[in-house]
């Protein structure tokens, strides 16, 4: 709940997608988003491949950031994965956007 109150202040989406654990059904959750006016959709069972653009960021995050680094606390991690994603989607060109940052695309 934390992380998604603080996505939304930063942007709304019109859909929200997840999977379906238990914390993406809870009435918390989606009275959350009804409440943005924000429309959910859920994966299906065996939908693995709905996620994949999720799953890939979570890689390029694993692969260039967590696994090369020995952080010392939690909070050093954390502080950490935030430079990098803030560099990712700020400063990073990618080429499915046409070599532009998803800052410079997406930002409300």
């Amino acid at each position: 709940m934390e992380a998604v109150n603080k996505a939304l202040k930063h942007y709304q989406p019109i859909i929200m997608n997840s999977d379906q654990g238990s914390h993406f059904t809870s009435s918390q959750y989606t009275d959350l988003l009804k409440e943005k006016d924000v429309k959910i959709s859920m994966d299906g069972k065996g939908r693995a491949l709905d996620n994949i653009i999720t799953e890939r960021l979570w890689r390029t995050i694993k692969y260039e950031e967590v696994y090369l680094k020995d952080y010392d606390s939690p909070r050093i991690a954390r502080n950490e994965i935030s430079n990098f994603l803030e560099f990712y989607n700020h400063e990073r060109p990618h080429q499915s956007l046409g070599y532009k940052t998803p800052a410079a695309l997406f930002t409300v």
